[in-house]
C-alpha cells in the first residue's frame, strides 16, 4: 500500500541520507554510499543483493568507482511503501 507523504517524511528522520526522489514510475528512496574503492562498492553490492533476495523485493542499484546509488521503489504499485522503508533500513545497517 502506498504511504502518505507525512508517513514518508517521518520515516526519512530515521534513515540518514535517504531522500524521496521522483523517478520515471513515480517516487522512491534513494542514497548514495561511497566507498574507497570499487571492490568495496561491489561487496557492498553483494550485500544489498542478499537484503533483496530476503525480502523478494529488489532495488535498482547504480555502480562506478567507490559509488552505489540504491533505489527502492515497490514498482507495481509504482510508489513507496512499507516495504521499501524496512528495505532502505536494513540497506542503511550494512553501512555500519
Amino acid at each position: 500500500m502506498k504511504l502518505s507523504p507525512a508517513d514518508i517524511e517521518q520515516a526519512l528522520a530515521t534513515l540518514p541520507g535517504w531522500s524521496l526522489v521522483p523517478i520515471e514510475r513515480g517516487d522512491a528512496l534513494c542514497k548514495q554510499f561511497t566507498f574507497p574503492s570499487f571492490f568495496q562498492a561491489m561487496a557492498f553490492v553483494n550485500s544489498v543483493a542478499e537484503v533483496a533476495h530476503r525480502l523478494d523485493h529488489h532495488p535498482d542499484l547504480s555502480i562506478s568507482y567507490g559509488r552505489c546509488q540504491v533505489t527502492w521503489q515497490t514498482h507495481d504499485v509504482g510508489a513507496v511503501t512499507e516495504l521499501d522503508l524496512q528495505a532502505a533500513a536494513l540497506t542503511q545497517a550494512l553501512q555500519h
